[in-house]
Formats: structure tokens, sequence, C-alpha cells
């Protein structure tokens, strides 16, 4: 099965087209990826706290993403939409400023990730984005 390709008509919130080299965000699965990722550098932000660590010339390219919820966010309702809102603010920010060879790892906090207004964890997450950035050049 071959990846989508992006339509030269489709466009971001911002009105640029999205990058058509990653259209789909590489979920993180390994618990070695999540060890590496937690030594790396951090932004706490109100909803969510972020991890990026650069990968190495020899690890595959593209933007990896993990997504995590302890018990402390609550039951496993509360985890799930925790991580379902996290996993939809990443699709609207990652595309369009992840960066190629570049993990990022989204913790949900407690009673802040499922309640926060969504248009405010996209914008934080941007912000945090940027900020770990600009100590990364």
């Amino acid at each position: 099965m071959t990846p989508p390709q992006a339509s030269p008509t489709r466009a971001t919130a911002g009105g640029d087209p999205p990058p058509a080299a990653s259209l789909r965000l590489q979920t993180m699965t390994k618990r070695a990826d999540f060890q590496r990722a937690s030594r790396a550098p951090r932004v706490a932000m109100p909803g969510f706290i972020l991890q990026m660590r650069t990968r190495g010339p020899d690890e595959p390219a593209g933007i990896r993403v993990g997504y995590t919820c302890s018990k402390k966010v609550g039951n496993a309702i509360a985890r799930n939409r925790a991580k379902r809102r996290l996993r939809e603010a990443a699709r609207h920010v990652l595309l369009r400023y992840g960066r190629d060879g570049v993990d990022y790892v989204l913790i949900g906090r407690k009673n802040a990730t499922a309640t926060l207004p969504f248009a405010q964890l996209v914008a934080d997450l941007q912000t945090a984005v940027q900020r770990l950035h600009a100590r990364r050049p």
C-alpha cells in the first residue's frame, strides 16, 4: 500500500499547502525510544509536556511522535480521551512545524489535557515546538 499524496488544492489552516513528504506522522511504540526522549530537552505547557529528541544519522528519517498519559491523568477513558486530543493537536502542528529526523513525545497532564479548549492546546503545542527548535537550531 502506498502512502497518500498531497493534492495541490488542499491547504492547511495557515493557507500553505501541506508538505508532500510527510502527510503522516510515524508513531513511536518502542519503550527504548520513549526512554531516549525522556533524556532530551522538554517544555512544560499547561495541557501537556513536550519532549524533543534529534535522532542520529544512522536512524530512520521522518517525524516520529509518541503519546503517553499516566494513571494520574485518570481512568482508561480519561487517558484515551487525552491521547486522542494530543494526537489531533500533533497532526495539526507537527505536519507544519515538525522537523525531519526528530522524535516528539507528548505527555498528558492531570485535569488539563482533556479539559483545555482544543484551540489553546494547538496554540500551546505550536509554542512549545518553536521553543524547543529555538534551543536546538
